[in-house]
């Protein structure tokens, strides 16, 4: 090996260790309320929305690396940053929003595990939700007792397992080209498409992986400045750009998976629904995987909006609890929601309309303070970026809006 490959490869290595937060993050974009949006968007339309995967990891890419550079440039996570700006009486109501968005988040990661326990294993939902808590807390554990870098490490292996689990039924049944194409023109076809897309896109950049990435980045790197801070950005740009790739192929395929083998089937309105008519035209395997994967996408969700949860409350208001019981809180009601016997579908549908009301709140004070000069300094938004973050921000906030309208109006 050449003097100057050497180097080279010593620089790559280097440039992979400081890789890892924004696949953290990245789980909020393949938890269980993506698979019934992405199922019913491929089952109901086929490729017609296969455009509005692209969009909103296009946005959420942006999104996330400006949260992200907060840490990193600050110091700070964003709800620390927001702490900073808003009154007492301010902090406590924009806290109280927070919890009710780490709850919802909850419900539906804890729901997602379940439904996925009762397809392996038949058993009930309720058991199956209590099982995916106390897993998901033996992995905050790792976090809270061997640190950052292996809980990234146990995410991202979780992910892994995530997308194998999807993507495997596109090269069992490969997709139409030509309509994977087609799908890439932005259109609807009736109101209830337009529900749908608002579903996939307006709720897919949810609000505790916004508020969580800043302060992973800050605790992974510190608090950098002049040539370490625009190297770190760099490999943020990389770590974003990566996570983003992967979670957004995982969600393609999903869309691709019930565009192809779903689409026309009855009783495939249902996540439990779709995995049966899957295990009956692709075969027990592909079943198998797809199970595997809503599985992890459950355990692993719900690990890091827990995580998230904490780290809002700490922001917030300087308060720490005990992980136990920080877990409890958010659990909580998922159980409560799974022992009413509620429509598991139903409740994860309910619970991306709470998440929606969060958005605003996450996303107005990421882009304003980012783009303030007098915080970030040099590295403020330019204002192409802050032109197309508003942008972003202004189009999450009326999907949401149109998604809430749609599902009370329906």
């Amino acid at each position: 090996m050449t003097e100057t490959v050497r180097p080279r490869l010593a620089r790559m290595r280097a440039g992979s260790m400081l890789l890892g937060p924004a696949f953290v993050a990245a789980i909020a974009y393949v938890d269980p309320g993506n698979v019934a949006s992405n199922i019913s968007a491929g089952a109901q339309f086929g490729y017609l929305l296969v455009w509005v995967i692209v969009a909103a990891n296009l946005m959420a890419a942006v999104v996330q690396y400006l949260s992200a550079k907060l840490g990193l440039v600050t110091g700070m996570s964003l709800p620390e940053a927001v702490r900073e700006r808003t009154p007492r009486a301010g902090r406590l109501a924009y806290w109280a929003q927070a919890e009710l968005v780490a709850i919802a988040t909850d419900l539906a990661e804890v729901v997602g595990g379940a439904i996925a326990l009762n397809l392996l294993f038949r058993l009930p939902l309720l058991a199956g939700g209590v099982i995916t808590g106390v897993v998901s807390m033996g992995l905050l554990l790792v976090q809270d007792r061997r640190g950052q870098r292996p809980f990234e490490r146990v995410v991202t292996g979780l992910l892994a397992v995530i997308a194998i689990g999807f993507l495997a039924s596109v090269f069992v049944e490969p997709p139409s080209g030509p309509g994977v194409l087609g799908g890439l023109v932005p259109r609807f076809d009736g109101a209830e498409s337009v529900l749908i897309a608002a579903a996939m896109l307006g709720a897919t950049v949810m609000p505790h992986a916004v508020y969580l990435h800043s302060g992973l980045a800050r605790d992974r790197h510190g608090h950098p400045s002049g040539r370490l801070l625009a190297r770190l950005l760099r490999v943020t740009r990389f770590d974003v750009g990566l996570a983003m790739l992967l979670a957004g192929a995982v969600n393609l395929s999903m869309v691709l998976l019930a565009a192809t083998v779903l689409r026309g089937q009855t009783g495939v309105d249902s996540i439990a629904g779709a995995h049966t008519a899957i295990g009956e035209l692709l075969g027990g395997g592909i079943a198998l995987l797809f199970a595997v994967g809503l599985l992890a996408s459950g355990l692993a969700s719900t690990s890091v909006g827990a995580y998230a949860g904490a780290m809002i409350m700490q922001g917030l208001l300087r308060k720490r609890i005990p992980l136990l019981l920080r877990r409890l809180i958010t659990l909580t009601p998922a159980i409560l929601v799974l022992a009413a016997g509620a429509d598991p579908s139903r409740a994860l549908v309910v619970s991306q309309v709470v998440l929606s009301f969060g958005i605003p709140f996450a996303l107005v004070p990421l882009v304003r303070i980012t783009s303030d000069r007098a915080v970030m300094g040099e590295h403020a938004n330019h204002r192409i970026t802050a032109a197309a973050a508003w942008g972003i921000a202004g189009v999450i906030i009326v999907l949401n809006l149109v998604l809430i309208y749609l599902t009370f109006a329906r």
